[in-house]
């Protein structure tokens, strides 16, 4: 069964949020790395993988855009054992592909307006 294993939220002040969700809910931090136009956060509770977003100031890409401009729910990923046929399903149902050719994670805009993505298995594993 497919299941979601990854969740990102678009923020303004990684460190600060970082600090938030650690000292509050006890997440672990386990990377930071720089992506094309963000930097990305990934923390944990054990099962999920939580992301902190922080694009770069000026940024026009796509992905920066998809779930609009100020801090939110970016994107949720789903993981599935076969990219290029679960790409194929989500573009038979009309799912506008986000993300650019060839890049993985494969980032859509679902029915009803929100971003998701689609991940190989073992992208984001569990910690417990």
């Amino acid at each position: 069964m497919n299941r979601i294993v990854h969740i990102a939220l678009k923020v303004e002040n990684l460190d600060e949020t970082t600090r938030f969700y650690e000292d509050v809910f006890g997440f672990k931090e386990q990377a930071t790395k720089k992506t094309r136009d963000h930097v990305s956060r990934h923390l944990t509770d054990g099962d999920i993988d939580f992301t902190l977003i922080r694009y770069d100031d000026g940024t026009q890409s796509a992905e920066s855009k998809a779930a609009g401009e100020k801090p939110c729910i970016h994107h949720f990923a789903i993981e599935v054992d076969d990219l290029a046929a679960y790409t194929q399903k989500v573009k038979g149902y009309g799912c506008e592909i986000i993300s650019d050719p060839g890049v993985i994670p494969v980032k859509f805009r679902a029915p009803g307006g929100t971003v998701a993505e689609l991940v190989p298995i073992g992208r984001y594993e569990r910690t417990k």
